[in-house]
């Protein structure tokens, strides 16, 4: 039997199930000598051998297999970290991903993005739906709030959206690092499946998004750089850095910055200007 120091998966499902509360899961109560639940109602949650799970926990029961230690986690009820915390021990790796539907961005979240007042900043989804963006991305960029939520995503704006397409200087180019990117992030985040009744409408709608999507390119999205042509001010450059929200697998934070002095004088007009036109 494996001791303390070396059972770390034994002594994580000790303490997890320890903290669970019998009675609301339907145990009963009485004659407990310890807090949580006992190992054969862990076992009996999780469907598998109570003899095999406690051999689990003495670290004597094997490497378990993936769906077994998914189901240890639903009977757990394990957070998304503490799930993936028991398979890193338990496998050495963490779980295939599970895709979650946008929830609500959190208030702390979108008074990040208030606080860049001259940089544009937004929050997409791992399937490139814009859910938050701040002042400065309506003056520099697109104003999502005047957009029906259903319209808010990148690539319905480049390819279906005229003036979208037009303000960008070399739109192929564009056009296709999005559709890889967007590609690379509904698989890494288990989309792959959900988005697939989008990709169908959007082949139909655009020729050229059912061109580029076939050649299955995929890119990452870390950063990089970004030009528009501005009705108002002209050619902008940007700059632009993606960030993993901790805690948020299912959100990107990106935030935009003047690459140039020419640039960093256009946004501040541009964002001055709709100061002044909403204090009107």
């Amino acid at each position: 039997m494996a001791n303390g120091n070396d059972n770390l998966l034994g002594a994580y499902l000790r303490g997890r199930r320890t903290k669970l509360d019998p009675a609301a899961l339907g145990f009963p109560v009485a004659r407990r000598r310890t807090p949580g639940l006992r190992r054969e109602e862990v076992a009996q949650r999780a469907n598998v051998s109570a003899t095999w799970y406690t051999w689990l926990e003495q670290g004597r029961g094997g490497a378990p297999s993936a769906e077994v230690l998914d189901r240890i986690s639903r009977a757990l009820m394990l957070t998304d970290v503490e799930r993936e915390h028991l398979f890193l021990i338990g496998l050495g790796r963490p779980p295939e991903v599970r895709y979650q539907a946008i929830g609500d961005v959190p208030p702390r979240l979108q008074r990040v993005l208030d606080s860049l007042t001259f940089s544009p900043a937004v929050v997409r989804t791992s399937t490139w739906d814009i859910v938050a963006w701040n002042r400065a991305v309506t003056a520099v960029l697109t104003d999502y709030g005047a957009l029906p939520p259903e319209r808010r995503n990148v690539l319905r704006l480049i390819f279906l959206d005229p003036l979208v397409r037009a303000a960008q200087p070399d739109w192929e180019r564009v056009a296709r690092f999005v559709v890889a990117a967007f590609r690379a992030d509904a698989a890494r985040a288990g989309a792959a499946r959900n988005v697939q009744a989008f990709v169908e409408e959007l082949s139909r709608l655009s020729p050229d998004f059912d061109r580029i999507w076939r050649d299955n390119d995929v890119r990452t999205h870390g950063e990089g750089t970004k030009e528009i042509r501005h009705p108002l001010v002209g050619p902008i450059e940007l700059e632009y850095s993606a960030f993993a929200v901790d805690g948020r697998p299912d959100l990107c934070l990106v935030i935009y910055n003047p690459a140039t002095e020419a640039t960093r004088e256009r946004i501040d007009f541009l964002i001055a200007d709709k100061m002044n036109r909403e204090a009107r």
